[in-house]
């Protein structure tokens, strides 16, 4: 099952307890569902926990369900039907509403905070999807109705989110992209669990970022000993060739020695092996004195 899916079966988990809270989720499915119009509701979906919901929140919203619905073990993508007159019109008329070509969000309808989850929590499960936050954090509410989409964002804004919207393929889409942004809305909507997910994958992914910098880094600062250590090493091997290193005073001559016989040791680590040990910048400062003793 899809994290979408998931969060979907999370929702239909609330109860329907208060009419008017059934009423404005209904509301959401409608304006965001396939068809909304005076001569048929239609409304598909392939999320199981859905389907058997959908009936229930119609009885408790209008006093009736659909006209026509899938097998109870029906799979995949299922079709419920609404094309008698009298139930549409009943329908629009519950929402202070004529059938219209041009849908508008009723605000009289979402006065109440629990009337607003409600819609939205409708909406996203007629219309609504969300990314699976390993891969990506996205959820969107989509709508055919632009005026509706419109509204929708202006409802989202009042009751503290701060959404984007855009346009399609021929719909409408209210959406979010910040993870702390989609835990709210899912924990609004009544996905806790779901929003739990998604903070549980980016503290995942914070991880994982800082484990990869952590390697990334000491990866370059090794690649940083391994370059510097070579570079002294072939000083070394210069300088004794030409010269010899008989003639250097005695603590350089246990520098070069202690050089060639730790090429792949850092400063810190030379410098703990001198005898006596030295800090890490007295190291430093011999190493130099022995790469100037090359360029001579």
């Amino acid at each position: 099952m899809s994290f979408s899916a998931e969060a979907k079966t999370e929702l239909c988990r609330v109860p329907l307890s208060r009419a008017c809270c059934a009423r404005a989720e209904a509301y959401g499915v409608l304006l965001y569902c396939h068809t909304y119009s005076g001569r048929e509701i239609r409304v598909v979906t392939a999320s199981d926990a859905f389907a058997l919901r959908l009936p229930r929140l119609f009885r408790r919203a209008f006093g009736f369900s659909f006209d026509r619905e899938p097998p109870e073990d029906a799979r995949g993508k299922r079709t419920f039907l609404l094309t008698s007159p009298a139930r549409i019109a009943a329908v629009f008329a519950a929402f202070g509403q004529e059938p219209a070509i041009s849908h508008h969000i009723n605000f009289g309808m979402l006065e109440e905070d629990c009337c607003r989850q409600s819609f939205l929590r409708g909406a996203f499960l007629a219309g609504g999807s969300v990314t699976d936050p390993s891969k990506r954090y996205h959820l969107e509410f989509f709508t055919g109705h632009q005026s509706v989409s419109r509204e929708a964002y202006a409802l989202m804004l009042e009751m503290g989110f701060s959404p984007k919207d855009a346009a399609r393929n021929g719909g409408y889409i209210t959406y979010f992209k910040q993870s702390e942004a989609i835990e709210d809305v899912l924990t609004t909507m009544g996905a806790p669990l779901a929003a739990m997910g998604v903070m549980q994958a980016k503290v995942e992914k914070d991880m994982r970022n800082a484990v990869n910098r952590r390697v990334n880094c000491d990866s370059a600062n090794a690649d940083k000993i391994v370059s510097a250590a070579q570079e002294q090493l072939d000083a070394i091997r210069e300088l004794d060739r030409k010269y010899g290193l008989t003639g250097l005073p005695e603590v350089l001559q246990e520098t070069a020695m202690l050089r060639i016989a730790n090429p792949e040791s850092s400063l810190a680590e030379l410098a703990r092996l001198a005898d006596p040990p030295v800090s890490k910048s007295c190291m430093s400062h011999r190493l130099k004195k022995l790469l100037e003793y090359q360029g001579e």
